[in-house]
Formats: C-alpha cells, structure tokens, sequence
C-alpha cells in the first residue's frame, strides 16, 4: 500500500472505505488495485481470472478462445486523434491482440444520456463502424440503456470481445522468465495529453494526437515469425508504469528499465513538464510492451518497426533481471536506479 494517507503494512482496507476513496481520487492506481486484490478476485477467483491478463484464453468444445471485456467512459467523447467509439473498438481489439488471439466479434453496450444530440450517437457509431472494418472484426450483438440527464455523461460504452487463440501461443504474465528482454511499440504519453489538452483548452505550438490504434496486426506478425513471446500488455491507463508493474508482481520477478531508451515524443515530453506529469505513467492506445526471449529480441524489434507506423520508434527498453522480485527497477540518464511504484490515485483521470 502506498505511504499517502493509509498504513503500508498491506492490509486490506475496510471495504466500507472504498467508495469514498475511489470517488476522492477518480478510481485508479493503488486504491484501485487494492480494491481488485482484496475483493474481486478473492471473490470470483479461477484459473483464468488469476492470470491476471488483459483478457481469459478458455478452451471451449476442442478450441481456443479469448474472452475480454471493457469500459469506456472518456471525457471528452471528441479528441484529437479519435473518439469514445474508435477508443471502444481498438481498446477490446488490442486487449484480445495481447493475449496472443486473432480478434473475431466484439459487443456494444450503450448507457446514453437522456438528451444526446442524435448526431453525436450517429457520429461515434460511424467511427465504431470504420474501426471495426479497420480491425477486421464484426460487432454481432448489444445493449442500449438510457440514464436521466445529468447521470451519464453523454455516453458510456461496453465492450467485449472474443478471439482464436492458435495450438502451441501462450502468451501471459506468468510466462516472463529472468534474462528476457523488453520491447517497446513506440513512443508513450501522446493520447493521455492530447485527451487533457482537448479537456482544458489547452494549445501546444505542435499538435498532439492520441496514439489510438489497434495492435493486432503487429502482435500477429510476431507470432506469426515465430517469436518467442512470454507476454505482451498494452499501455493504457496508467501507462508503462502500470503495465510493467502488474506483470512484475505476476510473474514474481524484477524489471529493470533505461529510461534514456523509452521514447518520448519532445512536445508530449514538454507538455508533461508544463503539466507536472510523468509520461511513464501517462495513458497510450496504440502502444504495447513485450517480453521476449533474449536471442529474439533483435529480430522482434525488427518485426515491430515493419509491421508499426513510421513515426512510432519502437525501441529495446529493458530487461527481466535477477533482483527484488515484485518490483520495477528504473536507471536514469545519469545511472542512478530507483524502484517506480503504483499512482496513489489516477494522474489523468477519464482518458480512456
């Protein structure tokens, strides 16, 4: 447990707290953590679930499939660089693409505000429409509910997804091994800023643009060179950060990561700095990590910087070393290490 506020012994808070905290502080990070550590999984616990991944892979009838399921409740639905419709496909896609699946059908739930203009229904279906075509997937079935004005936000979406998962792909958290290497997609930090520049009025002599895209594509072609992956997670709420702690704290190992070797775009490093943000833990949508094998590494990178965008620079940013296991180790500039850990609370609150 973080040292703000609550004792670091690492008992679980009285769930009579909960609400009020996750209220007070956006429900991420830590609290948030906590919340899926002390209630849900003890609550619901399987094999699945205890993976611990972006979605369950479950042999069903003789085949493979993975299963994941999603929110959205972005605020502003609009922002550079796509929507809460783009967001809701790419983001259900990316999470089946992370398990190693091949992305097939998604669901649609919609809780609508009473009193959203019909064009802006029609608009975020348009763009669920074009990224679905885009990401080869179909929506085949769904739900609509509407809130009182005032309860909603204009829009909220659900999303779930199922995927094919190919005999001898076993791709989790609990695959990494010490002495794999980690890559990097690309550059971090561009959709968190560009959701908070749209939100506060805020103009940059660049424009950002969210990184929003769907990953199945690159995560098929490492799989399909036969590289040997033991994980992969997209950087979504609370950026690299997050996503490289979780899978320490799975797999029980160490993750030493070079900070001169993540790529930061200069204006979104800047924007950070004005803000007081830390891009390692700023929200991507296009962006992911993988674990691979040392002697793979380099033909992996190759694969990424073939199958991504041009202006993305995917990167060897690390590797799974012997050391405190559980933990995130990063080395700065200078050389100087220090263990990163969970957000308190959410440092950009309703990005994704």
């Amino acid at each position: 447990m973080s040292n703000e506020g609550n004792s670091t012994s690492g008992c679980p808070l009285p769930l009579s707290d909960y609400p009020r905290i996750l209220l007070a502080h956006g429900g991420g990070g830590e609290l948030m953590h906590r919340l899926i550590e002390d209630l849900f999984i003890p609550s619901f616990a399987n094999g699945e679930l205890n993976e611990r991944h972006d979605g369950a892979v479950l042999n069903i009838g003789g085949a493979r499939l993975a299963f994941t399921t999603d929110s959205y409740v972005v605020k502003p639905l609009f922002f550079p660089g796509g929507d809460i419709g783009t967001l809701a496909v790419y983001g259900t896609v990316n999470d089946l693409a992370m398990c190693g699946a091949k992305p097939v059908c998604l669901s649609a739930g919609f809780i609508l505000e009473e009193g959203v203009p019909m064009d802006t229904l029609r608009r975020v279906v348009d763009s669920m429409r074009g990224a679905a075509r885009a990401s080869g997937v179909r929506l085949v079935t769904g739900d609509t509910k509407v809130v009182d004005r005032g309860s909603g936000d204009g829009m909220f979406i659900t999303t779930a997804g199922i995927g094919t998962v190919a005999e001898g792909v076993a791709v989790s958290p609990s695959k990494v091994r010490i002495g794999d290497v980690v890559l990097l997609s690309g550059d971090i930090g561009r959709h968190g800023i560009a959701i908070m520049a749209k939100r506060e009025g805020l103009a940059f002599e660049t424009a950002i643009e969210s990184d929003c895209a769907p990953l199945h594509g690159i995560a098929g072609d490492l799989l399909a060179a036969g590289i040997g992956i033991r994980c992969m997670r997209d950087l979504t709420r609370g950026g690299l950060a997050s996503a490289a702690i979780e899978i320490a704290e799975t797999a029980g190992v160490c993750i030493a990561l070079e900070a001169g070797a993540i790529p930061v775009r200069e204006d979104v490093r800047g924007a950070c700095e004005l803000l007081g943000f830390d891009p390692l833990y700023v929200a991507n949508e296009g962006r992911f990590i993988a674990f691979v094998s040392p002697g793979d590494a380099d033909r992996a990178l190759a694969v990424m910087r073939a199958a991504g965008p041009d202006d993305a620079h995917p990167a060897r940013i690390g590797r799974v070393e012997e050391g405190r296991p559980r933990s995130v180790v990063l080395t700065n500039m200078v050389g100087t290490r220090r263990v990163i850990s969970r957000l308190s609370g959410e440092q950009l609150p309703r990005i994704c």
